[in-house]
């Protein structure tokens, strides 16, 4: 009798841990990956992913933001034109582009970036420059928002390198958050001058 008392007592406590674990809400989180895209169809491009649920609760989000001259032309190299926040990269587009890393954001921080979305958005126009606000600075922006150390002197025209970068002079701050890193390339070195 106590055998059997004690597998039935066994299969209730087991029974009831089950229930505990699927009456849980699911966490909630809401990520932000950072892409680079280099030359191909289209130039050099920055971009970001936002998913996820929000902890306060709300809708799923599946957004991503680029930053952009509005028409493609020989007068980027010249000075200021009209530049617009995109959100349309295509699922090709983001297979072909180089994804380097993803850090879950608490909602304060992902009020941040859509704050820093919002004001480039509200920009005056021109607002493009190929030199001083490109998709590079909006990335650069939107990584400062969330709290990461954006150097925005060096790479400025060169996603990619940037991007590289900005996560190794923040590896250490994005590996104690749980980032995942998915580039991580060795620093350029410099050949010394002869």
């Amino acid at each position: 009798m106590t055998a059997d008392f004690s597998v039935r007592r066994a299969i209730a406590l087991l029974f009831a841990a089950v229930l505990a674990v699927v009456a849980v809400p699911a966490s909630a989180a809401v990520s932000i990956t950072f892409y680079s895209k280099e030359l191909g169809a289209s130039f050099p491009h920055a971009f970001v992913i936002v998913e996820g649920n929000l902890d306060r609760g709300g809708a799923r989000i599946e957004e991503d933001y680029g930053f952009t001259a509005k028409t493609i032309s020989p007068a980027i190299l010249w000075g200021k034109v009209t530049g617009e926040v995109i959100t349309d990269h295509t699922t090709s587009y983001v297979k072909g582009s180089d994804r380097h890393f993803t850090l879950v954001l608490t909602d304060a921080e992902y009020d941040r970036a859509m704050a820093t979305v919002a004001r480039w958005r509200a920009t005056k126009q021109p607002s493009y420059d190929l030199d001083r606000h490109n998709c590079v600075h909006f990335v650069a922006e939107i990584a400062a928002s969330v709290g990461l150390t954006a150097d925005t002197k060096r790479f400025m025209k060169k996603p990619r390198s940037f991007l590289e970068t900005l996560t190794r002079g923040n590896q250490a701050r994005l590996e104690a958050r749980g980032a995942t890193l998915y580039r991580l390339a060795a620093p350029a070195r410099v050949k010394p001058r002869a």
